[in-house]
C-alpha cells in the first residue's frame, strides 16, 4: 500500500521522537561522519537527510562543498549524483510503459534496428571480434535490470570493456552523443546472452535513448517536462546554469592513502555547460531536497502533491526482484563493480531490491529499494518503515569507504519504533 508521504516543501523538521527515532541516537550519524571521514580529511563534507512518517526527522551538513575555497556545504549545495540518475531515467521509461507505448518484453532492436544482429563475444580484440548469436534477443527489461549483456569500460575485465574504453563509452568524461554511442555499440559484441547474467552497464543510458525515440523529444526535455518541472525539482538538471554555478560542490578522488585530491573543480567543471551527451545513466546534478522530492513521490506510490508519475502497481513492479529465477546478485553478477553489495539483494527495474535483510548482515526491510552514485552519494526507500534516507558527498570512487553500510546501521539503530 502506498504511504501518504507529505511533500518536502510542506514538511517541517520535527522532533525525532514523533518520527519514531531517538534524537540522541541520530546525533551519532554526525559524530561518526565527523570522526571517521570529515575530520581526518577522507571526505571534504557530507549532507545527510532522514525522512520518516511525512517528516524530516534529521538533516545535517558537515564540512566543505569546496575545500580549496573554504565554501561550506549548505542546504542548496548542488551535487553530481551520477548513477542516482538511473532511477529517474527508469521512471521515465515506465511512464511510457503505462501509456502502452513500450512493453518490457519488446526486443530492443524494435527501437534500435542497428542492434538487430548483435553477437556475443567469443574471442578476439576490437575490431576483429569472434562472436556467436545470443540465446535470445535483448529485451527492454534487460536494460532496466542490467541483464542486457552490455558493460562499462571501467570494469577492466574483458576485451569487450576494453573496446568501450577505446570509444569512451560510459566514461566519466562524457564523449560523443547518445547517437554516436548507439552506433559504436552496434559494432561491439555483448559480454553474454541477454538474461544470462547481471552486469552493471550503460544499459540505463540506452533506456534514455529509447525514451527519446518513443517520445519524439530529446531525452532531457522529456525528463524536464514530465518529471522535474511537475515535481518542482528546479535544481536538478544535466548541467548547472551560470546563475547557480557558485552552488556546485567540488568533486574529489580518494588518493589511496586516506586522503583525497581535487578531481573536478567547480569553477571549471564540464557540468557548467549543457553536455553533448545526455546520460540517463549518470548525467544529472541535484540537491538533497530535490532528490527527497523524487523519493517522496516513489514512497507515496508514484504521486506527490497531485502530480502522478506512475501508478502504485507499476511502482510495485519496478521494486520487485526481476532477476531470472528470483536469484540474488551473488548468483547472477559478473560485475567487477556496482553500487550495491550482493548478498540478499535482487534487482528490479532501476533499483536494487532487498530480498533478505539477514543475508545482507545489515538492518533493513524486505522490499526496501535503493541505489547510489559514483561520487559516494546514496539513497534508500523503505516503504515498510515509511523511511527515506539520502546521503550526499563528492568522492570518487564510491567503493573507497563503507559509508553506505555504516549509515544504514546508524539510521536503523536510531529507531525507537518499528512498523514491522
Amino acid at each position: 500500500m502506498p504511504v501518504h508521504a507529505q511533500s518536502p516543501r510542506a514538511a517541517s523538521s520535527s522532533s525525532a521522537a514523533s518520527a519514531g527515532f531517538s534524537e540522541k541516537a541520530l546525533r551519532r550519524i554526525d559524530d561518526h561522519l565527523q570522526r571517521v571521514y570529515v575530520g581526518p580529511g577522507k571526505l571534504a563534507g557530507t549532507q545527510t537527510l532522514v525522512y520518516r512518517r511525512g517528516q524530516i526527522a534529521y538533516r545535517s551538513s558537515l564540512g566543505h562543498a569546496d575545500r580549496e575555497r573554504n565554501v561550506p556545504i549548505k542546504d542548496d549545495t548542488i551535487f553530481r549524483i551520477y548513477s542516482m540518475t538511473k532511477p529517474i531515467t527508469s521512471v521515465a521509461l515506465m511512464m511510457l510503459f503505462e501509456e502502452g507505448r513500450v512493453q518490457l518484453d519488446d526486443p530492443v532492436a524494435k527501437y534500435i534496428p542497428e542492434w538487430a544482429n548483435l553477437g556475443v563475444f567469443q574471442a578476439g580484440v576490437a575490431p576483429a571480434f569472434l562472436t556467436k548469436p545470443p540465446a535470445r534477443p535483448m529485451q527492454v527489461v534487460d536494460l532496466l535490470r542490467h541483464t542486457s549483456g552490455l558493460t562499462y569500460g571501467f570494469q577492466s575485465r574483458t576485451n569487450v570493456d576494453a573496446a568501450y574504453r577505446e570509444k569512451g563509452i560510459g566514461a566519466f568524461e562524457k564523449a560523443g552523443t547518445l547517437d554516436s554511442w548507439i552506433a559504436d555499440l552496434a559494432r561491439i559484441p555483448l559480454e553474454f546472452s541477454p538474461g544470462e547474467a547481471w552486469n552493471y552497464s550503460v544499459s540505463t543510458d540506452v533506456v534514455g535513448y529509447i525514451v527519446q525515440k518513443i517520445s519524439g523529444m530529446p531525452f532531457e526535455q522529456f525528463v524536464k517536462q514530465r518529471i522535474l518541472d511537475p515535481l518542482g525539482m528546479a535544481d536538478t538538471d544535466f548541467y548547472v546554469p551560470t546563475a547557480k554555478a557558485h552552488r556546485l560542490a567540488a568533486c574529489y578522488s580518494a588518493d589511496g592513502k586516506g586522503g583525497m585530491q581535487l578531481s573536478d573543480d567547480p569553477t571549471t567543471s564540464s557540468f557548467l555547460a549543457p553536455p553533448d551527451l545526455i546520460s540517463g545513466g549518470g548525467g544529472l546534478v541535484s540537491t538533497i531536497d530535490d532528490y527527497l522530492t523524487f523519493c517522496c513521490a516513489l514512497l507515496n506510490g508514484g504521486e506527490l502533491d497531485g502530480v502522478r508519475l506512475l501508478g502504485p502497481k507499476t511502482l510495485k513492479l519496478m521494486t520487485t526482484n526481476h532477476l531470472p529465477g528470483n536469484r540474488d546478485l551473488t548468483e547472477m553478477s559478473r560485475s567487477m563493480f556496482s553500487e550495491a553489495t550482493n548478498a540478499g539483494i535482487g534487482f528490479g527495474l532501476g533499483f536494487a531490491v532487498n530480498m533478505n535483510p539477514a543475508q545482507t548482515l545489515l538492518p533493513g526491510s524486505v522490499g526496501e529499494y535503493y541505489w547510489g552514485g559514483a561520487a559516494s552519494t546514496a539513497f534508500w526507500i523503505d516503504p515498510a518503515e515509511e523511511l527515506i534516507t539520502i546521503f550526499m558527498t563528492q568522492l570518487l570512487p564510491s567503493s573507497a569507504y563503507p559509508i553506505r553500510r555504516e549509515l544504514r546501521t546508524l539510521v536503523y539503530g536510531a529507531m525507537t519504533e518499528s512498523n514491522v
